[in-house]
C-alpha cells in the first residue's frame, strides 16, 4: 500500500522517519512507516495526514493497521498523555470528526512516539508505534505543497 502511494506521488521531501508526497489529483499527505507494529504480517502498516482530501482543505488522519481487528472494541490512539477513540474498519482507523482530526495533529506536534491500539480477530491485543520527530515539518510541508491547488 505504501509503495503503489509513492509511486503515484511527487516527493516533496523526507524529515526523520516521515515523508511529505504531492499527488496530480490534488491531494498531498505526509506518511511513515510504524517504528513497532503489532504483528509481522503481509500489511505494510502506515500512518498518513492528508492535507486534502476532496474540497474541504483539512488535515486528515489515516492508519493502516499491522492486524486485522475485531470490531468488538475500540481504536485507541495515544499521543502523550492524550488518548483518542478512533472510527475505523477491520483494517484501518481514522478520526471520526473534523476536530478529532485537529486535535490529533496538533498533538503530534509536541510528542515524541504516538500509538494505535485495537484487539486483533484472535482476541489478542496489538499496537503500533510511530515515532514523530521530522512529523510536522512533513505535515507542514505537504501543506505548503497543495496550498493554492
Amino acid at each position: 500500500m505504501i509503495a503503489a502511494l509513492l509511486l503515484a506521488a511527487a516527493p516533496v521531501g523526507v524529515w526523520e522517519s516521515w515523508g511529505a508526497f504531492r499527488r496530480d489529483d490534488g491531494d498531498c499527505y505526509a506518511i511513515a512507516a510504524p517504528a513497532r507494529s503489532g504483528a509481522a504480517s503481509r500489511v505494510r502498516p502506515f500512518a498518513s495526514v492528508a492535507s486534502r482530501w476532496g474540497r474541504d482543505r483539512r488535515n486528515r488522519i489515516f492508519f493502516r493497521l499491522s492486524t486485522r481487528r475485531t470490531h468488538r472494541g475500540p481504536v485507541t490512539l495515544s499521543v502523550g498523555e492524550r488518548r483518542f477513540t478512533l472510527a475505523g474498519n477491520a483494517t484501518a482507523a481514522w478520526a471520526p470528526d473534523a476536530a478529532t482530526d485537529l486535535a490529533i495533529v496538533q498533538a503530534m506536534r509536541g510528542q515524541r512516539s504516538m500509538s494505535v491500539a485495537a484487539v486483533s480477530e484472535r482476541g489478542r491485543p496489538f499496537a503500533d508505534t510511530y515515532a514523530l520527530p521530522g512529523a510536522a515539518t512533513a505535515i507542514d510541508a505537504a501543506a505548503l505543497a497543495c496550498a493554492g491547488r
